[in-house]
């Protein structure tokens, strides 16, 4: 596969090398695009019936879906010529006297495992952690390539089946999912921002819209132990929130299930949707069980919408504390919205990893973990994510009953919730070499099909990537405006020519860490990584 991937990567990267190198382009590099193999037929090659099925609802919400994918941006566009995002006027949605009411079978979400759904033995470690909840990831912790998206979707339908198992060969021995877990297991699919090639002929389809209806088309109802659960990623707006809401109709339907038989939960990770929560929520009333702030993707939104304005520019990422002012008063919107309408609301991934072979790191990580979950904890939040099974009993400790659905705290109606990172944390230039060395090492990665790696203790997935780029393009464009320090506190200047050498520095680092035979994809990994941040490219791919 590694083969595959890479050529697909360096035959796309060359046809548009130059058009997006120059930045003038009507081509970015765009790996939002998943295309299966050229001899693919899908009306041969997926399952049987699939091709008609999802015809239908490709019919029905194409046309919905381009008019969102404009708007989204539309609204960025405008964001960055003044005009930024701000809560919607009074409405039915945020007015009116209206609740939810939460399933028995979702009542205690106090930890979320997470983790690529392409690899087995990931799932079925998590499925065996004993925490409350399981989200399978089809998204950004997978690299969104042909082969992982089918073999994580396969895997993702045997494990809410109960059926997925790997075979551990250090003990020679098959080790499947213990069958008496009653672990709530969730499935993220794309998001309406990536696009799917070659499943109807001569036009793209939604990415999101692919991936619900393969899960829902061939699960065996008879095998769950809950309701079908899916989590939705990457949202921008409350009207987005009717297009889930309408396809999780047509499938009820489609499929002969009752109205209500699915349900969801969705991440507020964009900046848009933080003034439209509670209107998002009304829109999906009928399957809507919970939130979850989705913080590091949500900084990058943060960033990507306040992009022209130099007070934005952040500090090294690591410097910026859990408690931060812009997380931790839309942590307590979230609550106050989600417990006012009867749902959960979950908290975010800590990105420091355990290690139990490194002691220090191993401590430092757990005692970072147990300090952010009691935060979360203590503004009222139900549960959290985390990533590895280490995690998980810590996590729950911090929480002091199923969950807290009976907090309710006096909140300003209309927080402020772009206050900028004044006063905190540092910008150094030390801190651009980590972002440009992060970044190859992610798309290093991708090229090699995976979709999160292990950096530094850090768990590093596409919103790590996509914050990091962002701060390297600010430094530059507010290179003026905003210092940056070296190590003897002098004043670095972010220009691109800067970036380039440190990506040339940064890049001979990693090779002379790297085997020889690894060296190919780093380097392109280089190539494109600049190329990304030069060209203006920083949705989430």
């Amino acid at each position: 596969m590694f083969n595959s991937v890479l050529e697909t990567f360096v035959r796309y990267f060359e046809q548009r090398k130059e058009t997006f190198m120059t930045v003038k382009t009507e081509f970015k590099f765009d790996e939002r695009i998943n295309h299966p193999p050229m001899e693919f037929d899908a009306r041969v090659d997926l399952p049987e019936g699939f091709f008609d099925f999802y015809e239908k609802l490709h019919q029905e919400f194409a046309e919905l879906w381009r008019a969102l994918r404009e708007q989204r941006r539309r609204t960025l566009a405008m964001a960055h010529q003044g005009q930024l995002p701000d809560y919607l006027p009074p409405s039915e949605a945020t007015e009116s006297d209206w609740k939810i009411e939460l399933p028995e079978y979702v009542q205690d979400q106090r930890n979320q495992m997470t983790g690529p759904a392409d690899d087995a033995e990931i799932v079925v470690k998590m499925l065996n952690s004993g925490a409350p909840g399981v989200m399978i990831d089809l998204e950004d912790a997978m690299a969104n390539y042909w082969d992982n998206l089918e073999r994580g979707i396969k895997n993702a339908i045997s494990a809410l089946h109960g059926e997925l198992c790997y075979y551990d060969f250090k003990r020679d021995v098959k080790v499947p999912i213990y069958s008496n877990q009653k672990t709530v297991t969730i499935i993220r699919v794309r998001g309406l921002h990536i696009s799917q090639a070659g499943i109807i002929p001569n036009e793209l389809t939604p990415a999101s819209l692919y991936d619900t209806a393969r899960i829902a088309f061939e699960v065996d109802r008879k095998k769950l132990s809950h309701n079908l659960t899916f989590y939705i990623p990457k949202s921008e707006s409350s009207e987005e929130a009717i297009f889930w809401r309408d396809l999780f109709a047509r499938i009820e339907e489609m499929m002969g299930w009752e109205k209500g038989y699915i349900k969801c939960f969705a991440l507020i990770e964009s900046h848009p949707i933080a003034y439209q929560m509670e209107e998002f929520i009304y829109n999906l009333r009928d399957y809507i069980v919970g939130l979850n702030l989705g913080r590091w993707d949500y900084m990058a939104s943060l960033i990507h919408f306040n992009f022209e304005n130099p007070e934005w520019v952040l500090p090294d990422r690591n410097t910026i504390p859990h408690d931060v002012p812009f997380f931790q008063n839309l942590r307590e919107l979230m609550v106050e919205i989600c417990h006012k309408r009867g749902i959960l609301a979950i908290g975010g991934m800590t990105a420091l990893f355990p290690n139990r072979q490194n002691p220090d790191l191993n401590a430092r990580a757990l005692k970072v973990l147990e300090e952010d979950k009691r935060n979360e904890a203590s503004i009222g939040m139900d549960g959290a994510w985390t990533g590895h099974p280490d995690q998980n009993e810590i996590a729950v400790k911090q929480f002091p009953a199923p969950n807290q659905l009976h907090v309710r705290k006096p909140t300003v109606r209309n927080p402020e919730l772009r206050i900028p990172p004044k006063n905190l944390g540092q910008r150094t230039l030390e801190g651009t070499r980590a972002a440009v060395r992060t970044v190859i090492r992610y798309r290093n990665g991708v090229l090699n099909g995976k979709g999160a790696s292990l950096i530094d203790g850090y768990m590093e997935d596409l919103a790590t990537d996509r914050i990091y780029r962002l701060m390297i393009a600010q430094r530059i464009k507010h290179r003026d405006k905003v210092e940056i320090l070296d190590e003897k506190q002098n004043l670095v200047v972010h220009t691109p020519q800067l970036i380039s050498r440190i990506f040339d520095e940064e890049l001979e680092r990693l090779l002379s860490e790297t085997p020889s035979h690894a060296h190919e994809t780093l380097k392109k990994a280089r190539e494109i990584s600049e190329a990304m941040i030069k060209s203006g490219e920083f949705d989430p791919i």
